[in-house]
């Protein structure tokens, strides 16, 4: 057996909102959303996060969701060429309405920064020689 693709499903309060936060940080749709979600496609690797309204990722999860204010759920990291690079995404982050939940610092090797969406999902920009 052999898995051909992995994806993430997240839940989304306000697709509208979800659509202009993750479109003005300049990433693609993938395919058109419906009442019920929104897909995006991040990286060349095209990994997919789908978002979902709440009472449809509810019944996928067949259980309650996290409460990403007070809870961590996962955070998707997300790769830069250079530490200007990561400086860029800050700005272009907090342009589009990402609320930063860690300051741009370094990290071993590397250089990062985290933030979150609308709903709270975590994510950080990280540059790492090398990679």
């Amino acid at each position: 057996m052999k898995t051909r693709m992995i994806w993430a499903n997240l839940v989304s309060s306000d697709l509208q909102k979800t659509i202009q936060f993750y479109t003005d940080l300049g990433f693609k749709q993938n395919g058109k959303e419906t009442e019920e979600l929104v897909s995006f496609s991040f990286a060349e690797s095209n990994f997919i996060i789908n978002f979902f309204v709440p009472k449809r990722f509810e019944w996928a999860l067949k259980g309650k969701l996290t409460n990403t204010e007070s809870e961590n759920e996962i955070i998707f990291s997300l790769s830069a060429d250079s530490r200007e690079e990561v400086d860029l995404w800050l700005e272009k982050v907090k342009a589009a309405g990402g609320k930063i939940f860690s300051e741009p610092e370094n990290f071993e090797a590397g250089y990062t920064f985290g933030f979150t969406d609308p709903d709270g999902h975590k994510f950080n920009f990280l540059y790492w020689p090398g990679m």
